[in-house]
Protein backbone atom coordinates (compact mmCIF):
# COMPACT_ATOMS: atom_id res chain seq x y z
CA UNK A 1 0.00 0.00 0.00
CA UNK A 2 1.07 3.57 -0.68
CA UNK A 3 0.65 5.51 2.56
CA UNK A 4 0.41 9.32 2.59
CA UNK A 5 0.42 11.57 5.66
CA UNK A 6 -1.81 14.48 4.67
CA UNK A 7 -0.21 16.67 7.33
CA UNK A 8 3.17 16.25 5.60
CA UNK A 9 2.20 17.36 2.08
CA UNK A 10 1.14 20.68 0.60
CA UNK A 11 -2.43 21.80 -0.07
CA UNK A 12 -1.76 21.52 -3.81
CA UNK A 13 -0.55 17.94 -3.41
CA UNK A 14 -3.64 17.08 -1.39
CA UNK A 15 -5.80 18.64 -4.11
CA UNK A 16 -4.07 16.65 -6.85
CA UNK A 17 -4.53 13.38 -5.02
CA UNK A 18 -8.13 13.93 -3.98
CA UNK A 19 -9.32 15.45 -7.27
CA UNK A 20 -7.76 12.63 -9.29
CA UNK A 21 -8.92 9.78 -7.05
CA UNK A 22 -12.42 10.86 -6.01
CA UNK A 23 -13.88 10.41 -9.48
CA UNK A 24 -16.04 10.56 -11.45
CA UNK A 25 -17.67 13.72 -10.16
CA UNK A 26 -20.84 15.32 -11.56
CA UNK A 27 -20.41 18.77 -13.05
CA UNK A 28 -22.56 21.72 -12.04
CA UNK A 29 -22.78 24.57 -14.53
CA UNK A 30 -23.83 27.38 -12.21
CA UNK A 31 -25.44 30.63 -13.29
CA UNK A 32 -25.45 33.67 -11.02
CA UNK A 33 -26.27 37.33 -11.46
CA UNK A 34 -23.64 39.99 -10.79
CA UNK A 35 -24.29 43.31 -9.09
CA UNK A 36 -23.77 44.81 -12.57
CA UNK A 37 -26.70 42.76 -13.92
CA UNK A 38 -24.49 40.47 -16.02
CA UNK A 39 -25.30 36.76 -15.99
CA UNK A 40 -22.30 34.63 -15.08
CA UNK A 41 -21.88 30.91 -15.81
CA UNK A 42 -19.11 28.65 -14.51
CA UNK A 43 -18.58 24.88 -14.15
CA UNK A 44 -17.70 23.21 -10.83
CA UNK A 45 -17.04 19.54 -10.23
CA UNK A 46 -16.80 19.75 -6.45
CA UNK A 47 -20.56 19.41 -6.43
CA UNK A 48 -23.22 16.96 -5.36
CA UNK A 49 -26.62 16.35 -3.84
CA UNK A 50 -26.67 16.66 -0.05
CA UNK A 51 -30.23 15.75 0.93
CA UNK A 52 -33.90 15.83 0.01
CA UNK A 53 -35.67 17.25 3.08
CA UNK A 54 -34.84 20.05 2.70
CA UNK A 55 -33.64 19.52 -0.90
CA UNK A 56 -30.00 20.61 -0.82
CA UNK A 57 -27.12 20.68 -3.27
CA UNK A 58 -23.53 21.68 -2.54
CA UNK A 59 -20.90 23.48 -4.61
CA UNK A 60 -17.36 24.17 -3.44
CA UNK A 61 -15.48 27.14 -4.94
CA UNK A 62 -11.81 27.85 -4.47
CA UNK A 63 -10.41 31.33 -3.97
CA UNK A 64 -8.18 32.75 -6.69
CA UNK A 65 -4.42 32.79 -6.14
CA UNK A 66 -4.44 36.46 -5.16
CA UNK A 67 -7.20 35.84 -2.61
CA UNK A 68 -9.99 37.34 -4.69
CA UNK A 69 -13.33 35.60 -5.00
CA UNK A 70 -14.50 34.02 -8.19
CA UNK A 71 -17.45 35.81 -9.76
CA UNK A 72 -19.77 32.95 -8.83
CA UNK A 73 -18.85 33.19 -5.14
CA UNK A 74 -19.08 36.97 -5.11
CA UNK A 75 -22.50 36.88 -6.76
CA UNK A 76 -23.91 34.25 -4.39
CA UNK A 77 -22.66 36.20 -1.39
CA UNK A 78 -24.22 39.34 -2.87
CA UNK A 79 -27.75 38.09 -3.57
CA UNK A 80 -27.98 34.49 -2.29
CA UNK A 81 -29.33 32.99 -5.51
CA UNK A 82 -27.98 30.61 -8.14
CA UNK A 83 -29.07 27.98 -10.65
CA UNK A 84 -27.32 24.61 -10.88
CA UNK A 85 -27.45 22.95 -14.30
CA UNK A 86 -26.46 19.39 -15.06
CA UNK A 87 -24.53 18.96 -18.28
CA UNK A 88 -24.82 16.32 -20.96
CA UNK A 89 -22.67 15.54 -23.97
CA UNK A 90 -24.57 17.99 -26.17
CA UNK A 91 -23.35 21.00 -24.16
CA UNK A 92 -20.11 19.49 -22.82
CA UNK A 93 -17.85 21.71 -24.91
CA UNK A 94 -19.72 24.87 -23.97
CA UNK A 95 -19.72 23.89 -20.31
CA UNK A 96 -15.93 23.48 -20.43
CA UNK A 97 -15.49 26.81 -22.23
CA UNK A 98 -17.45 28.60 -19.49
CA UNK A 99 -14.47 27.88 -17.24
CA UNK A 100 -12.33 30.45 -19.04
CA UNK A 101 -11.42 33.67 -17.23
CA UNK A 102 -13.88 36.14 -18.72
CA UNK A 103 -14.06 39.65 -17.20
CA UNK A 104 -17.09 40.34 -14.96
CA UNK A 105 -18.75 42.52 -17.60
CA UNK A 106 -18.81 39.63 -20.12
CA UNK A 107 -21.50 36.95 -19.86
CA UNK A 108 -20.14 33.46 -20.43
CA UNK A 109 -23.51 32.45 -21.82
CA UNK A 110 -23.21 34.85 -24.72
CA UNK A 111 -19.51 34.14 -25.18
CA UNK A 112 -19.97 30.38 -25.64
CA UNK A 113 -23.35 30.48 -27.40
CA UNK A 114 -25.74 29.31 -24.68
CA UNK A 115 -29.26 30.70 -24.36
CA UNK A 116 -30.47 32.41 -21.18
CA UNK A 117 -34.08 31.89 -20.10
CA UNK A 118 -35.89 33.56 -17.18
CA UNK A 119 -35.95 31.39 -14.07
CA UNK A 120 -39.20 30.73 -12.24
CA UNK A 121 -38.20 31.61 -8.65
CA UNK A 122 -34.78 33.33 -8.72
CA UNK A 123 -33.16 36.17 -10.65
CA UNK A 124 -30.21 34.33 -12.27
CA UNK A 125 -31.26 32.85 -15.60
CA UNK A 126 -31.61 29.23 -16.59
CA UNK A 127 -29.78 27.76 -19.57
CA UNK A 128 -32.15 26.60 -22.29
CA UNK A 129 -29.81 23.93 -23.64
CA UNK A 130 -29.15 22.23 -20.27
CA UNK A 131 -31.09 19.01 -19.59
CA UNK A 132 -31.75 19.90 -15.94
CA UNK A 133 -31.80 23.13 -13.93
CA UNK A 134 -32.21 23.46 -10.17
CA UNK A 135 -33.14 26.95 -9.01
CA UNK A 136 -31.54 27.53 -5.59
CA UNK A 137 -31.35 30.01 -2.76
CA UNK A 138 -28.43 30.01 -0.35
CA UNK A 139 -29.28 27.78 2.61
CA UNK A 140 -25.93 27.86 4.40
CA UNK A 141 -22.27 28.56 3.68
CA UNK A 142 -19.01 27.19 5.01
CA UNK A 143 -15.82 29.22 4.69
CA UNK A 144 -12.32 27.74 4.88
CA UNK A 145 -8.91 29.28 4.22
CA UNK A 146 -9.06 28.18 0.59
CA UNK A 147 -12.76 27.81 -0.27
CA UNK A 148 -16.35 28.80 0.05
CA UNK A 149 -18.77 25.87 0.26
CA UNK A 150 -22.33 26.86 -0.59
CA UNK A 151 -25.38 24.77 0.26
CA UNK A 152 -28.27 25.64 -2.00
CA UNK A 153 -31.91 24.87 -1.18
CA UNK A 154 -33.70 23.85 -4.34
CA UNK A 155 -36.92 25.77 -4.94
CA UNK A 156 -37.73 24.71 -8.49
CA UNK A 157 -36.56 22.22 -11.09
CA UNK A 158 -36.86 22.37 -14.86
CA UNK A 159 -36.03 19.35 -17.04
CA UNK A 160 -35.85 18.76 -20.75
CA UNK A 161 -39.15 17.55 -22.22
CA UNK A 162 -39.42 13.77 -21.93
CA UNK A 163 -36.65 13.36 -19.37
CA UNK A 164 -38.83 13.18 -16.24
CA UNK A 165 -42.11 11.31 -15.83
CA UNK A 166 -43.92 13.20 -13.06
CA UNK A 167 -46.66 10.56 -12.83
CA UNK A 168 -44.30 7.69 -11.97
CA UNK A 169 -41.53 10.02 -10.68
CA UNK A 170 -38.96 8.32 -12.86
CA UNK A 171 -36.13 9.70 -14.96
CA UNK A 172 -35.64 8.35 -18.47
CA UNK A 173 -32.05 7.28 -17.90
CA UNK A 174 -31.82 5.71 -21.35
CA UNK A 175 -31.83 9.17 -22.95
CA UNK A 176 -29.94 10.97 -20.17
CA UNK A 177 -26.23 11.28 -21.03
CA UNK A 178 -24.54 13.49 -18.41
CA UNK A 179 -20.81 14.03 -18.49
CA UNK A 180 -18.64 13.75 -15.39
CA UNK A 181 -15.24 15.11 -14.41
CA UNK A 182 -12.34 12.69 -14.26
CA UNK A 183 -8.75 13.50 -13.26
CA UNK A 184 -6.82 16.47 -14.70
CA UNK A 185 -8.61 17.83 -17.79
CA UNK A 186 -10.45 14.61 -18.57
CA UNK A 187 -14.19 14.05 -18.66
CA UNK A 188 -16.08 10.79 -19.08
CA UNK A 189 -19.37 9.78 -20.69
CA UNK A 190 -22.06 7.71 -18.99
CA UNK A 191 -22.97 5.49 -21.91
CA UNK A 192 -21.26 2.32 -20.66
CA UNK A 193 -23.50 1.27 -17.77
CA UNK A 194 -23.87 -1.95 -15.83
CA UNK A 195 -26.12 -3.17 -13.05
CA UNK A 196 -25.38 -5.06 -9.85
CA UNK A 197 -27.62 -8.03 -9.07
CA UNK A 198 -29.57 -8.00 -5.81
CA UNK A 199 -27.98 -11.32 -4.81
CA UNK A 200 -24.78 -13.18 -5.82
CA UNK A 201 -25.21 -15.24 -8.94
CA UNK A 202 -28.10 -13.22 -10.31
CA UNK A 203 -27.63 -11.51 -13.65
CA UNK A 204 -29.47 -8.27 -14.35
CA UNK A 205 -29.41 -6.54 -17.72
CA UNK A 206 -28.49 -2.88 -17.52
CA UNK A 207 -31.58 -1.91 -19.50
CA UNK A 208 -33.83 -3.77 -17.04
CA UNK A 209 -32.19 -2.12 -14.03
CA UNK A 210 -32.50 1.32 -15.61
CA UNK A 211 -36.18 0.75 -16.33
CA UNK A 212 -36.76 0.12 -12.61
CA UNK A 213 -35.38 3.50 -11.54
Amino acid sequence: MTEVDFHAITAYQRYKLMASLIVPRPVALVTTLGANGVANAAPFSMFNMVGEDPPLVMISLNRLHDGRLKDTAANILHNGEFVVHLCDEAIGRQMHDCGQAFPPEVSELQAVGLTALPSHTVRPPRIAEAPVAFECVLHEKLETDSRYVFFGRVLWMAARQGLVDTDAWRVNLQTYTPVARFGASFYIRCGDRFAMADAPGQAVAAETAIDKL
